[in-house]
């Protein structure tokens, strides 16, 4: 195993007092628990936004939590669901008279202890609304949407609903527009690689040098073809075909694209499938408003990629264009025609 830490049980926490280190003027614990991050000033009035899930997958989940996105986020150990104890503790925190909204990925443990959390927050008079996002296309057929994962999808559940939260919009109308955000948002990867978990001290699957997986999901799950490394055109070909044909996107749509690295694909690589992302979008008339490429929701050290799209309409473009910052992430205004 190579890696810079310290004790391997000692991860999460030691990454968590440092990016609370590194980020003071941002984030904050709630009474001291590492593993309950939320922003530093929140505004009374404004609705909520929480999210949760396992560490290793850094921006998500905690990454996005700052000005114009998230408040909240619940940690929990590599790959493993938080709390419900802490899930609430971070609702408690940042309830501010309006409502939360809890946005997290569809995964079985972490549906669990949301819903516990939720019910924890209603005993106190906490109103707490739910949106999974569910965008891994990969992970289960159509028609069959709630079985999929959550994943790289997620970046744009934070974005838009934080983005209305700020905008002082109520809790059923920011709950409205991020379920708007899962009904048109699709996802799929490609790994080249496997990962450690610090405690395990061992990959914690095998991929054969010179293979590749499509639709692996963030901790290992299978996907839906492995074989031989393609070239990055054919890769985005053969991953953009079930991806389109999802919802499916059809000519005259306009999206945003994001380009996401899993770990260890540095940025040059990414830059080749976005630009064959961009051609095979031109052909089929399908226009972009705006790219993110970069790391996104990662899964420790896996080689591999992913690309989500998101089909938009006015609001979602209107939303979406809005300023964010996190230690994460930092978006200006986006400008009309950005991307095309």
């Amino acid at each position: 195993m190579r890696k810079f830490i310290n004790e391997p049980v000692n991860f999460v926490d030691e990454m968590l007092e440092g990016i609370l280190l590194a980020h003071p003027g941002k984030l904050t614990c709630v009474d001291n628990n590492l593993r309950c991050i939320i922003v530093k000033n929140l505004k009374d009035g404004k609705v909520g936004l929480a999210t949760g899930g396992g560490s290793g997958h850094l921006p998500v989940f905690l990454g996005y939590v700052g000005e114009g996105m998230l408040d909240g986020c619940s940690v929990g150990g590599v790959f493993q669901s938080p709390s419900a104890d802490n899930m609430f503790e971070v609702t408690r925190a940042i309830y501010r008279g309006a409502g939360v909204l809890y946005i997290y990925g569809n995964y079985g443990g972490d549906r669990l202890n949301f819903d516990m959390a939720a019910e924890m927050a209603d005993m106190e008079g906490i109103r707490v609304e739910q949106v999974i996002v569910s965008d891994d296309v990969a992970s289960a057929p159509k028609g069959q949407e709630g079985k999929r994962r959550g994943v790289a999808g997620l970046f744009y559940a934070y974005k838009i609903a934080g983005a209305y939260a700020v905008e002082m919009a109520p809790l059923d109308e920011v709950k409205r527009v991020a379920r708007k955000v899962c009904s048109n948002v699709r996802s799929i990867g490609v790994a080249l690689s496997p990962c450690t978990i610090p405690e395990v001290g061992k990959p914690t699957f095998e991929i054969v040098e010179g293979e590749m997986e499509i639709g692996m999901g963030i901790h290992g799950e299978p996907g839906i073809r492995r074989g031989p490394i393609k070239k990055a055109d054919e890769v985005v070909e053969e991953i953009l075909q079930p991806l389109l044909g999802d919802l499916p996107f059809q000519k005259g749509d306009e999206v945003s694209v994001l380009v996401n690295s899993l770990g260890a694909t540095p940025r040059e690589e990414l830059y080749i499938m976005y630009r064959a992302v961009h051609r095979i979008l031109k052909e089929k008339g399908i226009g972009i408003y705006q790219q993110y490429i970069g790391e996104y929701a990662t899964s420790m050290e896996m080689a591999g990629a992913s690309i989500t799209l998101i089909r938009l309409d006015d609001e979602l473009k209107r939303l979406l264009s809005k300023p964010a910052l996190t230690p994460f992430f930092e978006q200006h205004p986006v400008k009309p025609g950005v991307g095309k």
